[in-house]
This record gives C-alpha cells, sequence and structure tokens, in this order.
C-alpha cells in the first residue's frame, strides 16, 4: 500500500496504486497503461462492455474504469506514464463510457421546471429542489445510530473524493467568466484553505482519518469502495473536464453546498456521540460554517449568475443539481440498506 507522508499536518500526494481490476475491461485497461504493447483492443471491449451493462451507473467494471482513465488527469497512477493522459486509445474508449453515463444520468435524473434565468429565480429553484430532496439521511443515522465500525466505513467511502476535494469542481474555473468565474473562485478559495495548505480541507479530512485511524493514502480503499460512489466522483470529473457541461458542473456545485452544511453538523455530533476528538470532528465542524456561506454564493453569483451570463445553460444547471442529488442518494441508500441489515457497506473483494 503506498502511503503518502505527511509534513507540517499536510499530505504530500504520490499517484494512486493501481487498484485490482473488476472485469474485462479493466483488466485490459490496466494491460494497457502499463503494457503499450499489448495487442488488447480496449476500445471494443468497451462498447461490448457498455452493450452488454444491465446499468452502467452500478457496473463495477465500467465505474473503476472511468475513475482511472479520470485519475491520469489527476495525480496519476504508479508506474503509468503521464504521457499516457491524453493517449488516443485512452481518451476514445473513454468517450465511450462517459457517453454511456450521461445517457443513463439523463434518463433517470428527474429535472424541475426551469426558472426565469434570474440570479433570484434560479437561487430560489436550486434551493427549493435542495429542500426537497427526501433521500436517506446517511447524517442522521451517523449522528443517533452509527456503530465505530460504521463510522470508519463512512469515511472510507468519502475518501474517493474528499482527498481530492473540489478539484473535480476547479476544472470549470477557466470555462467561466465574470460573476461566476469569481464566485467559483471565492468558493474554491476556502475549499483550498485560502492560501494556508493545513486548512486544505482534503487535508483536514486526512486528519479525521489519521483519528479514527483510517489510512489516509489516497485511492488506499479503492478497491473497497462500491460502483455507485465512483460513479458519484465519475460524473463530478466528466462534468467538469467537458466545457459543453459547463453547466451541469456548476449546478453540481450549487446543490453540493446547499446540502452539505446541515449533514456535517450530523456528521460531527456523530463522531462526538462515538468519542472522537476534535481532531476527528474539526473537518466536519468547518464545513458547517463554511458552507452555509458557500451555498449563498453558489446559489446567487455562480449558478444564479452563470443563467443570467448565458440562459442556453439553464436546462444543465437544474440537470446538474438534480443528478448531484440523485446520485448521491442512490448512494446513501445503498449504504444504509447495508449497515440496516447488518453488513458492510464496503465492497468485498
Amino acid at each position: 500500500m503506498l502511503i503518502a507522508p505527511v509534513q507540517d499536518g499536510v499530505i504530500t500526494q504520490r499517484p494512486m496504486s493501481m487498484p485490482t481490476a473488476r472485469g474485462p475491461v479493466t483488466t485490459a485497461l490496466f494491460r494497457k497503461i502499463t503494457d503499450l504493447d499489448t495487442a488488447d483492443d480496449l476500445v471494443g471491449l468497451v462498447q461490448a462492455a457498455v452493450a452488454a451493462s444491465a446499468d452502467v451507473l452500478i457496473d463495477d467494471d465500467l465505474q473503476l474504469a472511468l475513475f482511472c482513465l479520470y485519475e491520469l488527469h489527476y495525480g496519476g497512477i504508479e508506474g503509468v506514464a503521464d504521457r499516457l493522459e491524453w493517449d488516443p486509445t485512452l481518451l476514445t474508449a473513454r468517450a465511450v463510457i462517459e457517453d454511456a453515463l450521461e445517457a443513463a444520468l439523463r434518463e433517470r435524473v428527474a429535472v424541475p421546471a426551469l426558472p426565469e434565468p434570474t440570479s433570484d429565480a434560479v437561487s430560489a429553484r436550486l434551493f427549493a429542489l435542495a429542500a426537497a430532496d427526501s433521500g436517506p439521511s446517511v447524517a442522521r443515522f451517523m449522528a443517533r445510530k452509527a456503530t465505530a465500525k460504521q463510522a470508519q466505513e463512512f469515511l472510507i467511502l468519502r475518501t474517493i473524493y474528499t482527498l481530492k476535494e473540489a478539484d473535480p469542481h476547479s476544472w470549470a474555473i477557466p470555462r467561466l467568466s465574470g460573476r461566476a468565474k469569481a464566485a467559483l473562485v471565492e468558493i474554491q478559495s476556502d475549499e483550498y484553505g485560502a492560501g494556508r495548505p493545513q486548512r486544505m480541507h482534503s487535508a483536514i479530512f486526512a486528519r479525521t482519518l489519521r483519528a479514527a485511524d483510517v489510512d489516509d493514502a489516497y485511492g488506499a480503499y479503492l478497491d473497497v469502495v462500491p460502483a455507485i460512489t465512483l460513479t458519484s466522483v465519475n460524473m463530478m470529473t466528466m462534468f467538469g473536464l467537458h466545457r459543453r457541461l459547463r453547466g451541469a458542473i456548476v449546478g453540481h456545485l450549487a446543490a453540493f453546498e446547499m446540502t452539505s452544511s446541515i449533514p456535517n453538523k450530523f456528521y460531527g455530533d456523530g463522531f462526538r456521540r462515538l468519542g472522537f476528538d476534535a481532531d476527528a470532528t474539526w473537518y466536519f465542524d468547518e464545513h458547517v460554517e463554511a458552507d452555509a456561506v458557500h451555498e449563498q454564493i453558489a446559489g446567487r453569483d455562480l449558478a444564479g449568475g452563470l443563467a443570467e451570463a448565458d440562459p442556453s445553460l439553464l436546462q444543465d444547471i437544474l440537470f446538474g443539481a438534480a443528478a448531484c442529488l440523485a446520485v448521491d442518494g442512490w448512494a446513501g441508500e445503498q449504504q444504509l440498506s447495508a449497515w440496516s441489515a447488518g453488513q458492510s457497506a464496503l465492497r468485498s473483494n
């Protein structure tokens, strides 16, 4: 297992270790990125797997493949050449999975009626959408019922995004301008510690992991993270990486911030109930205050500002917000269902 060194409380991130393959696509992909002379028809395998998949949103093989393909644009994978980030075959294979993922999301996610493309109207609609979300409350379960083992599983599931918190949304910065861009940069500055590396949210979360005796190396638990959790992160990256989906990543961030403050209060209360100290709860307590501010900026200035500047993006702003709530709800439902049955929420190898 690759352990990231900690200096002055800040993780120095290294490329993640290669995970275990989950099917023919990831088997072929891992051969491709470590042995360039492989004869595997990766694109053909991906096309066949997408066609045969019962549900791409919970397909372990496809979601892990997409996650690893995206990781080439983030911190990289141990033993994989950096130049493969732009390999034409990998990009073609990635596009096949992305097309299937986007199609599945657009088919399954209900988008509310569009408001007028004004800052006030868009913000109000987004807040109403977030308030109406009736998905399963992992936060309330954590506050009242979770065991110490379940609290560790909760953290393990969150490592897949939170150890690189804010990065998927940052892809949108150069794709925006004016008021929306300024709002996004303001939010992201807070996420990255406002210039203080020890206060980066990813670094604070790593501190929580260490306090809870959970490995803080990025990707350490990738093998036990279920497909729907990978889908949640893959969706963010897909929205962020594609300029045509800039409305969706903005809507996603708005919903993400609007549904963060209160749940994080419950998470902090749950960890305190279990006897964890301030090292474990700092991350959650930080988000109670920060995200109460961020949600206003994200609703009015980011999403509302983008809609006013370009009304043609309004549909995707609402789609991104609704997709955020839907996919996170599906992931939470799977998690609570396992715990309610006395089972682990983690994937068994």
